[in-house]
């Protein structure tokens, strides 16, 4: 379990990275989004569609106990992070388009984590002792809209000053990944050593299968190569420090432990994953970006 002085710090810091992404988007962005907002569409359907039934799906498969069943749902449900714009800007995905679905992920989470949780959660068999009070969530991701709104006014302000604080926010999302590995593995390697495999597999997998499925939703709904790598992306990398901040403020030190697992674990895999495929994606780009200039010059010739 994390201390009260570390939970407190994961607040302080999801905050300073909600402030961040806030600073990254103007009303503008919102207006150009939504006049073509087929992109955003798809991701949220494979944020909020995709990503809750295969953790479902996961956790029946894997014969999950209801602990661990609540940690993978949770995660499976979350919204994407800033660590998925980085990892769209390195991969040369439509970094608008991730910041626009990490945005608007993160409103909808306000209401459709809720849902999800208790649909899924009811459905996986998940006794009263795991369930996280619906109200726990919305209000949780309610207060941290208000420094993604407080960003966006900075950013109207002052773009500069906007400009600064987006770029500490998305430093702050690898800090706090940083931040969850080396305050709790170390308290918790013997944790580790025992953890069966298919704890790993879904911890690995959760993430994994998302980034696939969310390619091939996007590219079956019309979307080109390029923005199908960026929702994919954003569907498989999910928000893991909020998923830890939701369970260290909706259950007791007793219960802490055993729901955290898979959500530090998520944290720290997803970043491994997230790298190689991120790679495998460059390198797809640059490739379909020689063809295209080859095309070019050979249709100019």
């Amino acid at each position: 379990m994390l201390t009260e002085l570390e939970t407190t710090l994961l607040g302080i810091m999801m905050m300073v990275i909600m402030l961040g992404m806030g600073a990254s988007m103007t009303p503008r962005d919102f207006l150009i989004a939504f006049r073509k907002p087929k992109g955003i569409l798809v991701g949220l359907l494979s944020q909020f569609a995709v990503m809750p039934f295969l953790g479902f799906l996961l956790a029946v498969l894997l014969g999950l106990p209801p602990a661990l069943v609540v940690g993978l749902l949770l995660i499976a449900c979350m919204p994407g992070g800033t660590t998925s714009n980085i990892f769209a800007y390195f991969s040369k995905g439509v970094l608008a388009l991730s910041i626009m679905m990490t945005t608007v992920s993160t409103m909808a989470a306000v209401v459709m984590v809720p849902l999800l949780l208790s649909f899924y959660g009811g459905l996986a068999g998940v006794g009263a002792d795991y369930v996280i009070p619906p109200g726990n969530v919305a209000q949780i991701l309610a207060v941290l809209l208000v420094p993604t709104m407080l960003g966006m006014v900075l950013r109207r302000l002052n773009p500069n000053v906007g400009a600064t604080v987006e770029l500490i926010g998305s430093f702050m999302g690898v800090v706090v990944i940083l931040f969850l590995i080396i305050s709790w593995v170390p308290r918790n390697y013997q944790l580790l050593l025992d953890t069966p495999a298919p704890i790993y597999a879904a911890t690995i997998g959760i993430g994994l299968i998302g980034m696939l499925f969310g390619y091939w939703v996007a590219r079956g709904l019309g979307q080109d190569t390029n923005r199908a790598r960026t929702i994919s992306l954003e569907t498989g990398i999910q928000n893991g420090p909020l998923a830890v901040l939701v369970i260290t403020l909706s259950f007791s030190a007793a219960q802490q432990q055993a729901v955290l697992l898979i959500p530090v674990l998520y944290s720290l895999f997803i970043v491994l994953t997230s790298t190689a495929v991120m790679l495998w994606y460059r390198r797809n780009a640059t490739r379909e970006a020689l063809a295209r200039d080859a095309a070019k010059v050979i249709q100019d010739a």
